[in-house]
C-alpha cells in the first residue's frame, strides 16, 4: 500500500449533500430589525428597504436560528 492508495481511499463515498430549504418570510409582520440576518450562520438574509429578504435559499442549511430569534414570529423554515 503506497502513498497514492491512500489519498484515493474513500473517494468514491465522497457526494454532495443537497438540502432543500424553503424559507417564508411575512414581510407585513417584518419591522427591519436586522436580527435574523445577523443571527445566521450562513448569512443567508439580508435587509432591504427595512424588510428581511432571502439572499441566497440554497446556503440555508435549516438550523431554524433565525425563526428562533425574530421578535416577531415572521420568519418559517420548511
Amino acid at each position: 500500500m503506497g502513498l497514492g492508495s491512500l489519498f484515493r481511499r474513500n473517494k468514491n463515498k465522497k457526494e454532495e449533500e443537497t438540502v432543500d430549504c424553503h424559507i417564508d418570510i411575512n414581510a407585513q409582520d417584518c419591522d427591519g430589525c436586522e436580527k435574523c440576518s445577523i443571527a445566521c450562520p450562513n448569512n443567508v438574509l439580508m435587509i432591504v428597504d427595512d424588510v428581511s429578504t432571502v439572499r441566497d435559499p440554497q446556503v440555508c442549511k435549516s438550523c431554524k436560528v433565525c425563526m428562533a430569534i425574530c421578535p416577531n414570529d415572521c420568519i418559517t423554515v420548511n
